[in-house]
């Protein structure tokens, strides 16, 4: 019995040595400990989510303007968007937020079999986004929708109740409103595909048993990072795709 005892205190000393060892390679020398350095880690997400927001703000704000100024040709430009795979996309994304919300749950947990499941399904989800995406900037190449020196919008394309002196400046406004819609849309696609590559580094680490109830605090950040990106799209969704709908130009689900 003596021995037994012996034994179980040893494990219990080298379970207690390994979760240390553990904890201390993940510990930046500049923080007292994991809790201080989760903290710091949230504090700067944060703010640099912060930033972002007043990024993505002045495009909102542009967006607006141009909106309030110049309503009718937003609304016809609007109606060429396919608004049911901008749909679909918005029923990625929020999956997606699900998927990585349980990631981040079975981080804390401690389970990393279901950890990298759900941060696979998430990346999965990015990359269906994106897929979606890819065959909508396609179509708007192949009609001459990108604002360039190529942009061609057809004067059948346009109300007859717009008089022909006014036709060519409604084209400009057109094409305001798809170098907003590229701009917005794009810089979104561009967080998309830094987030999959964040997972594919949180994966990794996952499969080699980094992140363990005490420290996840990676694949938290990352979560948030995420959230933040999908919720970008739940605004943007609306207003350039449903801002036409009502119009029956091009059927409402584009070209």
């Amino acid at each position: 019995m003596a021995h037994a005892e012996t034994l179980d205190a040893h494990d219990d000393a080298h379970s207690g040595d390994a979760a240390t060892h553990h904890a201390s390679s993940n510990l930046a020398h500049h923080f007292d400990n994991l809790e201080q350095q989760r903290e710091a880690g949230s504090l700067g997400m944060w703010l640099f989510l912060v930033t972002e927001i007043m990024f993505f703000g002045g495009l909102f704000t542009g967006y607006i303007i141009y909106r309030t100024q110049h309503p009718q040709a937003f609304a016809i430009a609007s109606s060429t968007l396919n608004w049911k795979l901008g749909a679909l996309n918005t029923v990625v994304l929020i999956v997606s937020s699900l998927t990585m919300a349980l990631a981040v749950y079975f981080a804390q947990m401690g389970s990393r079999r279901m950890q990298i499941i759900f941060l696979v399904l998430t990346m999965l989800l990015g990359a269906t986004f994106l897929v979606v995406k890819a065959f909508e900037y396609a179509d708007k190449f192949e009609h001459h929708h990108f604002p360039s020196t190529n942009f061609v919008w057809k004067d059948e394309d346009i109300p007859a109740s717009v008089v022909p002196q006014q036709r060519e400046e409604m084209k400009y406004h057109i094409q305001m409103f798809y170098w907003i819609y590229f701009a917005m849309t794009g810089l979104h696609a561009l967080h998309m595909i830094i987030g999959i590559g964040a997972m594919l580094f949180l994966i990794y680490f996952a499969y080699r048993g980094r992140y363990t109830p005490e420290y996840h605090a990676p694949v938290e950040l990352t979560g948030l990072y995420w959230h933040f990106v999908d919720i970008v799209w739940i605004f943007l969704f609306p207003l350039l795709y449903l801002l036409g709908a009502h119009l029956t130009h091009g059927g409402g689900g584009g070209h």
